[in-house]
């Protein structure tokens, strides 16, 4: 009796070249079989490694896109609490500066914006590349959200008076020009 083999070839289903192909399968994974390995459990093994591989970086893909939409929001949340707060200085006289990063800033503001910012009540954010007067109840909210937006918050501390101090009897003007 003639092998499956050859019935197949016989009956013109299979090629010679198929056949042989199929035996030198089959000749590698009898060697692999009697060195105890089986060739489909290290396939099965990669296939495993591969698919959680991929849903890491799938994870961490999504975990990036995630932070992105949030910076989005929260910067929308900023501009608009800006936009909202802002402050009008129109016909500014006195020269206010202050520093943005390493680079010295000026504002034309009126008197009393310059007290209510040296006193606390007023903040500097920035806004783009323009700078913008707010309360400092809307500037300790953006602070929250984003603290390099608030380019000066000035807080306005009581200090008791040492009883030692021979000036304390002389008031300080806190917009002393010098």
């Amino acid at each position: 009796m003639a092998s499956l083999q050859d019935q197949l070839l016989n009956a013109g289903l299979v090629d010679k070249k198929k056949a042989k192909q199929l035996k030198q399968e089959r000749r590698k994974e009898a060697k692999v079989r009697q060195k105890g390995q089986t060739p489909l459990d290290d396939s099965k093994e990669q296939v495993k490694r591969n698919f959680l591989d991929k849903a890491e970086r799938d994870r961490q893909l999504n975990k990036q896109q995630q932070e992105a939409v949030e910076r989005k929001a929260i910067e929308a949340q900023i501009s608009q609490l800006i936009k909202m707060n802002r402050i009008k200085r129109e016909g500014g006289d006195i020269a206010y500066q202050f520093t943005d990063g390493t680079r010295i800033k000026k504002m034309y503001i009126t008197e009393q914006l310059q007290k209510d910012l040296v006193n606390g009540r007023l903040a500097i954010a920035k806004l783009g590349n323009d700078f913008e007067l707010l309360p400092s109840s809307a500037a300790e909210k953006i602070m929250q959200r984003d603290p390099k937006t608030i380019i000066l918050l000035n807080t306005y501390e009581v200090s008791g008076v040492d009883e030692d101090d021979p000036y304390a009897q002389y008031h300080i003007p806190d917009d002393l020009m010098w």
